[in-house]
């Protein structure tokens, strides 16, 4: 399923849509979600927003998924002047980043950021993970990674613009073993952009944001995280967004090859 918003910029003072650089995001599933926050921030900043969600991820979850939210989330990105495709994308399919990008240039034209919030999420430990579990891990979490990155790295064509790559990521291992196995190789894939990608003008970072309430927290973990974070409460899409955005403009340039944390001093 795919679906196009476009709007009048010109109400905006944005201009038409070709001054505006095009972000693809990934993950941006519901409208409480990071991917959401920092669609909407960059939408503010003046970007076109791309964006890709998979709803048989949010039906497996606790939270289930959020019916209507990629029209809303499409709706408050237009309120900011951007163009909009939202794309839905089983990322643990290989040929899955190709068709996504295929998509979004045959409607939007080139990317110029690309932003991965995608995850798969199953809390289990050493003991209790399944190979299948595992495996499906490491295709959301570290295969695509790649492959979308290859896809960003093989098409993109400056024109005088650099490129920006952003990843985010988590250390939380014990208990969730392959979710936090998995994004560990996700920062390796990530951060080897910086360095394999140079000669294109592309910037890769990571972005760890810490324990961010989406609707996942049961009530102990989120009070024990706000005992243990000197600013005394949780992190934001919001937070995760601003870097996000900064990491994307003239001003982030000469941030690259970073693991970023982002998560109010957390211990």
């Amino acid at each position: 399923m795919t679906t196009d918003t476009n709007h009048d910029r010109a109400a905006h003072g944005r201009g038409s849509s070709a001054d505006r650089p095009l972000a693809l995001i990934t993950g941006v599933g519901r409208t409480v979600g990071i991917g959401a926050g920092i669609a909407l921030r960059l939408a503010a900043s003046g970007w076109d927003i791309a964006f890709t969600y998979w709803t048989p991820y949010d039906d497996r979850m606790s939270w289930g998924s959020e019916p209507g939210a990629t029209e809303a989330i499409s709706r408050s990105l237009a309120e900011h002047g951007a163009s909009t495709t939202a794309i839905e994308a089983d990322l643990a399919d290989p040929d899955t980043p190709a068709r996504v990008f295929d998509e979004v240039e045959q409607r939007m034209g080139g990317v110029t950021a690309l932003v991965m919030s995608h995850c798969e999420s199953v809390d289990s430990g050493l003991l209790d993970t399944t190979v299948e579990s595992f495996d499906r891990h490491f295709a959301v979490n570290a295969r695509a990674t790649w492959l979308l990155i290859r896809e960003f790295g093989r098409r993109f064509a400056a024109e005088g613009r650099t490129g920006r790559i952003v990843s985010l990521t988590s250390d939380h291992t014990v208990g969730n073993l392959p979710y936090g196995a998995s994004k560990g190789a996700l920062d390796r894939i990530t951060l080897a952009a910086a360095h394999e990608l140079a000669h294109l003008g592309v910037t890769a970072n990571v972005i760890n944001p810490g324990p961010v309430d989406t609707g996942w927290m049961p009530e102990e973990v989120r009070e024990n995280c706000v005992r243990n974070t000197p600013l005394g409460r949780l992190g934001t899409p919001r937070d995760t967004a601003h870097l996000v955005d900064f990491l994307c403009s003239e001003e982030g340039e000469w941030i690259n090859g970073q693991l970023l944390m982002s998560n109010g001093g957390l211990a």
